[in-house]
C-alpha cells in the first residue's frame, strides 16, 4: 500500500476539486448544488419577488403545475394578454422588479404601514404612475384616486404574499438606485426615465455597499418571519449585467461590484439563518464553464438553453418528487397558469433597467 502523506486536503470531496467538479464536467452537467436545507413539496406556496431574471422561475413554476402563489390576480374578465401586459402573475403581487434590498425592506414596511413615502404618483404624459412600480400599468392611470386604490389593493396582496408563502424566493438585482432626498424613499429606476421629472435637488443616486446590503437583507429576512414564523428564504443572485451603470466607470466593472456585493450579502444571510438558503443560478450563468454560450447576442439577455439548464438543476433539488397537475387552493389555478404561462412566453422578460437604455438612446442618438 503506498503511504499518501497527511495534509489538510487529502480527503476532500469531489465537488471540492475543480478539475474533478469542473473541468471534465459534461456539457450541460454542470451542477454546483451539493446539498439543500430545504425541499418544495405539493403544499407548499411558493412567492417570488426581485430582479427581472427572477421571472424565469415565476414561469417555470407555474408552468410545472407546483403551488405558484399569486396573491394578486386580475379583475374578473381580464382577458390573459392584457393581465400579462399589466404583470398580472409575473410576480406573487404586482410590485414589477424589485432590484436592490433597500426595496425589498421599504416594500415591506410600506405594506404593514410603517412607511408612507412622500412620492404619492409621477406624471407621464397626461396619465400618472406609481413611483415604486411605473410600469405595471403600461396605460398609467387617469388620476390619484385610482392610483390609490390600486396601490391600497396591492399592499394587501404583498402582505399575503410575506404572510402566506411557504417558500419566498428573492433574486437580488443591482446595488444602484435613484432615492428620494426628503426621506430615502428608494424607487424602481430613476425619475424622468419612466414617469416623474429629473431634479437633483429632490433626487440622489446611491450605490450601496457590501455593508448596507448585508444589513438590509438580514433585516429583511427578519421582518418576514416576523409576520410568517415558519416561512423559508430561498435567494439567488442575478445574473443579467447593468444596462447602464451612474458610477463614473466601465459598466463591466459596476455590474462585477455590484454582483460581488450582492452575492457576499447572500453568503452571510446563508450564515446567520437556517431558514434561507442559496441557490447558484447565478454562478452556472456566468461562469467560464457556463453551457455553450450562456447569453443572446446583447450580451445581457440570457439565453434559453442556460435558463432550461438552470431550472433542471433547480428542479433535481429543490422539488419533492414530480410537479402536481392542481395546486392547492389560494393559488392561480392550474388552468390559468398555463393560459399565462402562455402568453407569458409571447411577452419578453419584463425589465425596468429597460427604460433606462431607452431613455438614453431618446436623448443621445444611437452610438
Amino acid at each position: 500500500m503506498v503511504d499518501r502523506p497527511d495534509h489538510p486536503y487529502r480527503d476532500v470531496g469531489d465537488h471540492q476539486r475543480w478539475h474533478r467538479a469542473v473541468t471534465w464536467a459534461p456539457p450541460g452537467g454542470l451542477d454546483p448544488v451539493t446539498a439543500t436545507r430545504f425541499r418544495i413539496g405539493p403544499d407548499d406556496l411558493i412567492g417570488t419577488m426581485g430582479s427581472c431574471f427572477a421571472q424565469h422561475l415565476s414561469r417555470h413554476l407555474a408552468r410545472s403545475g407546483l403551488a405558484y402563489f399569486v396573491a394578486e390576480t386580475a379583475p374578473e374578465g381580464t382577458a390573459v394578454d392584457d393581465a400579462v401586459r399589466r404583470q398580472y402573475g409575473t410576480y406573487s403581487a404586482r410590485y414589477g422588479n424589485v432590484y436592490t434590498v433597500a426595496q425589498a425592506v421599504q416594500l415591506f414596511r410600506r405594506a404593514y404601514g410603517d412607511l408612507v413615502p412622500s412620492e404619492g404618483a409621477w406624471p407621464r404624459g397626461g396619465v400618472l404612475v406609481d413611483p415604486f412600480r411605473p410600469r405595471v400599468e403600461p396605460d398609467g392611470f387617469a388620476d390619484r384616486a385610482s392610483l390609490d386604490e390600486d396601490r391600497a389593493r396591492h399592499l394587501g396582496a404583498v402582505r399575503e404574499v410575506f404572510e402566506r408563502s411557504s417558500v419566498l424566493v428573492f433574486t437580488l438585482g443591482l446595488t444602484e438606485a435613484w432615492r428620494s432626498r426628503a426621506d430615502g424613499s428608494v424607487f424602481a429606476t430613476a425619475p424622468g426615465v419612466d414617469g416623474g421629472s429629473w431634479d437633483p435637488d429632490r433626487y440622489e443616486f446611491v450605490n450601496y455597499g457590501v455593508d448596507e446590503v448585508r444589513s438590509d437583507l438580514a433585516e429583511f429576512c427578519e421582518l418576514v418571519r416576523s409576520v410568517n414564523p415558519t416561512v423559508r428564504i430561498l435567494l439567488t443572485v442575478s445574473p443579467v449585467p447593468l444596462v447602464a451603470t451612474y458610477e463614473d466607470r466601465h459598466v463591466l466593472v459596476s455590474t462585477t461590484v455590484s454582483k460581488a456585493v450582492l452575492r457576499v450579502a447572500a453568503d452571510d444571510a446563508l450564515a446567520r439563518f437556517d431558514f434561507v438558503d442559496y441557490f447558484p443560478s447565478y454562478e452556472m450563468i456566468t461562469s467560464a464553464t457556463a453551457i455553450a454560450d450562456p447569453f443572446e447576442p446583447d450580451r445581457r439577455s440570457v439565453a434559453d438553453l442556460a435558463v432550461a439548464h438552470v431550472m433542471r438543476v433547480f428542479t433535481h433539488h429543490y422539488v419533492e418528487g414530480r410537479a402536481w397537475s392542481s395546486p392547492s387552493s389560494g393559488t392561480l389555478g392550474a388552468a390559468a397558469a398555463r393560459d399565462m404561462s402562455t402568453a407569458a412566453a409571447d411577452y419578453p422578460v419584463i425589465c425596468d433597467e429597460e427604460a433606462i437604455a431607452a431613455a438614453m438612446d431618446a436623448s443621445s442618438g444611437p452610438p
